[in-house]
């Protein structure tokens, strides 16, 4: 079994860059430095800019939604800024992998977020949402980047599945939260 995880963790090693479609989400993985990942994802959301912005930065309720999150809150910012606590969880061969993070996040109202990880399980981890009008603004592309070094006790590629997978849930959770508080829309 973790010759296995070594092996898919090879096989993912060697490829440097890649995308593919899962349902209504675009998902990319591009090998950035050793076992460094970027990884991008993007959906169409029938919904404005303003409203997906709004779903996106209710930070203390995305773990109510969000199905990889059990858990979200704004905490204390030394310098006043936003600073969120994040915990993951994924399931994996009946084992439970939880990854916690504090990010510090800078809003560019309404097209784009940042965040930077400051404290947490991994090395590096640090991206953007980038919000873009569609259909004369009744529209949005939604748009996930981060880049993630994980801790040599991690596999890389493990990691890079699970954040692929769980990215396909998550952007397809938070047009279901749009959905559910702004109304379905029809897609233009």
């Amino acid at each position: 079994m973790i010759e296995d995880l070594q092996l898919a963790d090879e096989l993912t090693e060697l490829e440097e860059a890649s995308c593919e479609f899962r349902g209504e989400v675009e998902v990319c993985t591009d090998r950035v430095e050793g076992r460094q990942r970027q990884i991008s994802a993007r959906i169409q959301i029938p919904h404005p800019v303003e409203q997906v912005w709004q779903v996106l930065t209710d930070y203390d309720h995305l773990a109510d939604f969000i199905p990889s999150l059990a858990k979200s809150q704004k905490i204390e910012h030394p310098q006043g800024g936003i600073r969120l606590e994040q915990v993951g969880t994924q399931s994996l061969l009946k084992f439970k992998f939880c990854a916690k993070v504090v990010l510090d996040m800078v809003e560019q109202f309404p097209h784009q977020l940042d965040f930077q990880m400051v404290e947490g399980d991994f090395k590096k981890f640090f991206g953007s949402w980038v919000l873009q009008p569609l259909a004369h603004g009744a529209a949005t592309e939604l748009s996930y980047t981060v880049c993630v070094l994980p801790p040599l006790s991690m596999p890389v590629g493990m990691i890079e599945r699970r954040l692929k997978s769980g990215l396909v849930l998550n952007l397809s959770a938070i047009r279901q939260q749009a959905d559910v508080r702004f109304g379905e829309e029809v897609s233009a």
